[in-house]
């Protein structure tokens, strides 16, 4: 017998983005117009150097800078190496890219096309499979737990969230890497009609873990996934996610995502209600990360959790969520309780805290794992009943895809549980669980 994973917590954040490296730095430049040149594209040699990836097409780079950057933020990979620390079968990998290779996809049709197949080379032929991306994150790392790749459409990057925690849920893996990633070449942008200047380039990462194992190794968690739904409509996700219309913290709204005039209750663009109706009161502040980072298609879902983890760190050190988010500007929150891998005074910079948790090399596992939010770890068959819940107001909604598509995936984030059961009882063995 053995406990299950009780909740399913974020442990680990990376980004591969220009000009926010951290979810508050991602946050600040989505509430805020960003003015003067554009930045420098990400280096990626400055992070995972150039040796061993000639040959690897830009999104898989990418990947690889987000994904290291969460597994050296979870404290799996030490700061020095690249090898995980615990059993490389109880890690998985779920990606999600819609665009990623599509250069190399269709260069390499277009040479078989024009001339045959020998005229291809082998080193760059590989790069044309559509899970290329999850299969190097793998063999970089050792990850050998199930390796899934996701191209969904809109929704794609919430999908891979989602199945990051269904994984873990399941005993299927302990934890998993989830990497979102798009880039933007001729091919896309020929594809899109849209100029690269509006297009993402770039990554984001998330290491989702079952709390109990997070915190049998010591390690922080920095938000705790929430429920997901997939509908086929804006204002029926919401309403299954936050039932009776009760208002979130904060709302990461689908992509370019309009309402009508204030008071009309029509809404407009991608994501707006086939009803007319706006879903979230006018009150609520709104963020699109793609205003920040360009339209991020497949990528989307990963970018608006490490924002909202962001917005959950603002929110538990009682600081205003930043001014000039979306529509309205943003009210003073209701500061939640202070969180698991949070500082005691005030609000740290998120990147400042992961190179000290880097450099530490250990943190005290005592109390880290129960000094969140409100809800109780248990969770799943044979847990403790009765979990305590978290008010809608400390909550951030996440919602991406296109209601004309009839596809709109939504996602809760929440802060940490603040305590667990004294004795928790130990759920059945699932037949799927691995053992270490």
């Amino acid at each position: 017998m053995t406990r299950g994973p009780g909740e399913v917590v974020v442990t680990g954040v990376g980004l591969a983005l220009p000009g926010a490296d951290t979810p508050d730095a991602l946050l600040r430049r989505t509430a805020c117009a960003v003015t003067g040149p554009a930045a420098e594209p990400f280096d990626t040699a400055a992070r995972i150097g150039r040796r061993g990836h000639r040959y690897k097409d830009r999104a898989t780079r990418l990947a690889l800078c987000a994904a290291l950057d969460a597994l050296r933020d979870a404290r799996l990979i030490p700061f020095d190496g690249e090898e995980v620390t615990v059993p490389g079968d109880t890690v998985g990998v779920v990606a999600s890219s819609n665009l990623g290779n599509l250069d190399t996809a269709c260069l390499t049709a277009a040479a078989i096309a024009e001339r045959s197949a020998v005229d291809l080379s082998p080193m760059s032929l590989p790069n044309a499979s559509s899970n290329v991306i999850a299969s190097w994150v793998a063999i970089r790392h050792g990850l050998r737990g199930p390796n899934l790749m996701l191209c969904n459409g809109a929704t794609s990057g919430l999908d891979a969230v989602h199945w990051g925690a269904a994984l873990v849920a399941a005993g299927r893996v302990r934890r998993a890497v989830v990497i979102g990633v798009e880039t933007h070449n001729a091919v896309v942008e020929d594809l899109l009609g849209r100029s690269a200047d509006e297009l993402l380039d770039g990554a984001a990462a998330l290491v989702v873990e079952g709390a109990r194992w997070a915190e049998g190794r010591g390690a922080r968690a920095a938000a705790t996934l929430g429920r997901y739904q997939r509908r086929a409509g804006l204002s029926g996700c919401v309403e299954a996610l936050l039932p009776g219309g009760a208002a979130p913290g904060v709302w990461f709204t689908p992509e370019r995502y309009a309402e009508g005039p204030a008071g009309t209750g029509a809404g407009t663009g991608a994501g707006a209600g086939t009803d007319g109706a706006v879903p979230v009161p006018e009150a609520v502040p709104r963020y699109d990360v793609t205003s920040a980072v360009g339209r991020a298609s497949g990528a989307l879902g990963v970018l608006q959790c490490v924002a909202a983890i962001g917005w959950l760190a603002r929110a538990e050190a009682g600081t205003d969520a930043a001014p000039g988010a979306g529509p309205q500007a943003a009210g003073p929150q209701a500061a939640g309780p202070r969180a698991v891998g949070s500082e005691a005074a005030g609000l740290r910079d998120a990147g400042s805290e992961a190179a000290e948790r880097r450099a530490a090399g250990s943190e005290a596992a005592g109390s880290e794992a129960g000094a969140g939010s409100g809800t109780a770890c248990a969770a799943g068959p044979g847990a403790a009943p009765g979990p305590v819940p978290v008010p809608a107001s400390r909550q951030a909604l996440i919602t991406s895809g296109d209601d004309t598509a009839d596809a709109v995936a939504g996602l809760l984030l929440r802060p940490t549980p603040d305590r667990c059961h004294p004795h928790p009882p130990r759920a059945p063995l699932i037949s799927m669980e691995c053992s270490r």
